[in-house]
């Protein structure tokens, strides 16, 4: 082929490519979703038009304009910055919100099987608490002499509470994300890590009533409880979502099905990360200050719970508009 036949049979195709990178080159949103599929479309026919130019005739004036216009449009689509920020904040505002609340049976049954464990260990061992050294695992039961004496293992000192805020925040971490990649084993074992963690935290919660500190315990749990259990319930939640596509994948391959519920399952988790390091955070400074009253503890925990879901619940939806018919 010729130039000029070239020019002549994809000149439409290169004129429309070119209006759609000069609009979107000032506002990359003034571009319709159809506008953005014919972006792409024609960008990848310029490419290979490109491509034969270069190949038949690289010294002509059609293969320069092409290599510019290709360019361009390069330039557009694989911007970095401004097509992340526009998706982080896109996820963040809309895209997170409606993913919880798409996936919320799993993270509703993952908050059972943390939930029910708890308050069982925690009604059992407050009214016989020697069964603590049954229902506790080994590593946890050396905090019974402590709690017999009516004291807490909580304090953090002063000088370690940063270091201690980086520990606790990986250790949120691992066990969020155990608990999501357990769901490779078909959901069992992310069943197993809500239901022992669930076992502990209620465990050591009725040992302390019985002893009259629960409420010192809660005290120091509740500024960053409340955004810590939740992160667990979603990380188990995501786990269930992979073990539940291994399990029951329809009509799709199980291959197919467990590649689609990653994609929710690992969103689902990357989205509360960061809700771990504010409760880490919470967890190594906020709670144990001794210098700030309860009333401060009790309300930050509260009102981060408030916060949270009253975002997961109400952010995101669509906004329903009325066309009046005139």
């Amino acid at each position: 082929m010729r130039p000029n036949e070239l020019y002549e049979a994809r000149k439409i195709s290169w004129l429309k490519l070119d209006g759609l990178v000069r609009n979107s080159q000032k506002n990359i949103r003034a571009l319709s979703p159809e506008q953005v599929r014919d972006l792409g479309r024609l960008y990848r026919d310029a490419s290979s038009d490109l491509a034969v130019a270069q190949r038949d005739f690289p010294r002509h004036q059609v293969t320069d304009y092409l290599n510019q216009l290709v360019g361009r449009a390069h330039a557009v689509i694989y911007q970095d910055e401004p097509l992340q920020i526009n998706r982080l904040r896109e996820f963040v505002l809309r895209g997170f919100p409606r993913l919880f609340r798409r996936t919320l049976p799993f993270t509703f049954i993952a908050m059972l099987f943390f939930l029910v464990p708890a308050l069982l260990s925690a009604f059992a061992i407050d009214s016989s608490p020697e069964q603590a050294r049954s229902l506790l695992p080994a590593g946890v039961q050396r905090l019974i002499p402590i709690v017999e004496q009516k004291s807490l293992w909580v304090d953090i000192p002063v000088a370690e509470r940063p270091y201690a805020s980086t520990f606790i925040m990986q250790n949120n971490i691992q066990v969020a994300f155990l608990a999501f990649a357990s769901g490779m084993t078909g959901g069992l074992l992310t069943l197993w890590v809500l239901a022992t963690n669930g076992l502990i935290l209620g465990g050591l919660t009725g040992l302390t009533a019985h002893y009259g500190i629960g409420f010192e315990l809660w005290t120091f749990v509740i500024s960053h409880g409340v955004l810590e259990l939740s992160v667990i319930f979603m990380a188990g939640g995501s786990g269930l979502m992979l073990g539940w596509a291994i399990l029951r994948p329809g009509l799709q391959r199980r291959r197919d099905a467990l590649i689609a519920a990653a994609r929710d399952a690992v969103s689902l988790l990357l989205g509360a990360v960061p809700l771990l390091l504010v409760a880490g955070t919470l967890e190594g400074f906020l709670s144990p200050a001794e210098n700030i009253i309860w009333q401060v503890k009790w309300t930050v925990g509260i009102g981060t719970g408030l916060l949270l879901y009253g975002y997961l619940f109400l952010a995101g939806h669509e906004t329903k508009k009325r066309h009046l018919a005139n």
